[in-house]
């Protein structure tokens, strides 16, 4: 019976517990999206967990939605998070990996010099709003892709799994979940498309699929994983046909042999309510790939999903802002921290971010 403190692999990713440190968005990166050196401190802080997977990084300009998150698509970028982030987690004795993003219409114009959002087809984010450089603005109704531009965008992963891969990184995750632009092109509700990046669950999974196979050309298929978030409301998402959506997905995705798969199994960020949640099990029964779950999970729950053999990890966010030590909090069964207060989440500054302090008795 494996527990969440035992030593294992996920892929080639040699771990020594199942403790992953979820992706978490914490807006730290200046206005110039570039790592540094307090980046690099808040992950060395958090090095005993089995995995750091980074805040959603994204792949190009085009990509951009959120204010000071991190980008991966210029050769300066990788620099510092080679230097700043990479080589201090690796001293630490951590492995992190690089999650890639891409916002598609969870973004707005102010971001792009006043060019509109892009998106698998033209429907707008239903939603209290978005935080632009200029004042938070009600969204805009996105762009869609052209096949030409698709293309290119598959282009922008590659070249960012490379440039992750010049960085150091043990690994990469594709974030196509909580509504962003792969999951915009997976879900029935933002895919309308007619073309063959559309209408059916096959062409849905096009561009999935192709930036998976250009990832994969960079990096062995058995360290790159996937997110996905079958069960999300986040972003204004929620599809009819999710299962069998994501049960295809699952399907195909372990065909590659890929170190994981990264499922926000937990209704702790909403559920869209078409059905029953789907669970872990439902994606153990249908592929033999590792499964991380996410998503509100306490070590209680945690520790029941891994001996349950239903998770090989599980991943942990919000404790981890104010718990750097959290691992070592859950094994001794030391108190945890008072959850960090909303306004550090990703507040442009030094407060609440890399300066909570170990357990001490």
């Amino acid at each position: 019976m494996t527990t969440l403190f035992d030593a294992g692999s996920l892929g080639a990713l040699e771990v020594p517990n199942r403790i992953v440190m979820a992706p978490m968005t914490r807006a730290r990166a200046g206005e110039e999206r570039m790592p540094n050196a307090a980046m690099g401190m808040y992950y060395a802080q958090r090095a005993s967990a089995g995995l750091i997977v980074s805040e959603a990084t994204v792949v190009s300009e085009q990509g951009n939605g959120w204010q000071q998150s991190p980008g991966i698509y210029s050769d300066a970028q990788a620099d510092a998070w080679r230097d700043d982030v990479v080589a201090p987690v690796h001293a630490a004795g951590g492995r992190i990996l690089l999650q890639l993003w891409h916002c598609g219409r969870a973004s707005h114009s102010d971001f792009h010099g006043g060019e509109l959002p892009v998106a698998p087809s033209p429907v707008r984010l239903e939603g209290d709003g978005i935080h632009t450089p200029q004042g938070k603005k009600e969204h805009e109704t996105p762009r869609a892709l052209t096949v030409d531009e698709i293309q290119g965008v598959v282009a922008d992963y590659r070249a960012a799994a490379q440039r992750a891969r010049d960085a150091g990184f043990d690994g990469i995750e594709v974030h196509s979940a909580n509504g962003y632009l792969l999951d915009q092109f997976l879900q029935s509700k933002t895919n309308h498309r007619d073309d063959a990046y559309g209408g059916s669950v096959e062409n849905r999974y096009r561009l999935l699929s192709e930036v998976m196979a250009a990832v994969c050309e960079v990096w062995p298929a058995d360290r790159v994983g996937v997110r996905l978030a079958p069960n999300g409301v986040f972003n204004d998402m929620g599809s009819p046909d999710y299962r069998e959506q994501f049960t295809y997905v699952a399907q195909e995705l372990d065909k590659l042999g890929l170190a994981y798969l990264h499922i926000m199994d937990g209704l702790a960020f909403g559920f869209h309510e078409l059905g029953e949640p789907m669970t872990l099990a439902d994606f153990r029964a249908v592929t033999k790939t590792p499964l991380i779950g996410n998503c509100g999970y306490t070590q209680e729950t945690a520790e029941a999903a891994v001996t349950a053999g239903h998770a090989d990890a599980i991943a942990i966010g919000r404790p981890y802002i104010s718990n750097p030590d959290l691992v070592e909090r859950y094994k001794n069964g030391w108190p945890l921290a008072e959850d960090a207060p909303m306004d550090v989440w990703y507040s442009f500054d030094e407060r609440g971010y890399a300066d909570w302090p170990a357990y001490q008795a």
